[in-house]
């Protein structure tokens, strides 16, 4: 049954979604990179990836951004996080294709199978 729109199954009804949740530290062109000016895609990759992502800038000497991530497609997102600031052309490029997907429309588990099969 949906009461105003919300799903009784929906991600966040389920426990298990909240267990160890995931902390990541990303510098600030990272988080620009990743959410866009001013966390312009923060909601969409929220929406996409059906997770819940909260961004908290620290005072810290290199001015870091602490990424919590929770959800069920955790895990994968924030390897996704993690890598966009890898040092090679070709990680970069997927990273990004990647991005641009889970900015544009629903993450789905096989996108991410597909993403780390390539990665390892």
């Amino acid at each position: 049954m949906e009461m105003n729109g919300v799903n009784k199954n929906a991600w966040w009804g389920f426990p298990e979604n909240f267990d160890a949740l995931l902390v990541l530290f990303i510098d600030e062109g990272q988080e620009e990179g990743i959410f866009g000016h001013g966390d312009l895609y923060l909601r969409c990759i929220e929406v996409h990836s059906n997770t819940l992502i909260q961004l908290e800038w620290w005072f810290t000497t290199s001015d870091q951004t602490r990424v919590t991530v929770i959800g069920p497609l955790r895990a994968k997102l924030m390897d996704m996080i993690r890598s966009v600031g890898s040092q090679e052309a070709y990680h970069q490029a997927r990273d990004q294709e990647m991005l641009q997907h889970v900015w544009n429309q629903p993450l789905t588990s096989a996108d991410l199978e597909v993403s780390f099969r390539v990665q390892s």
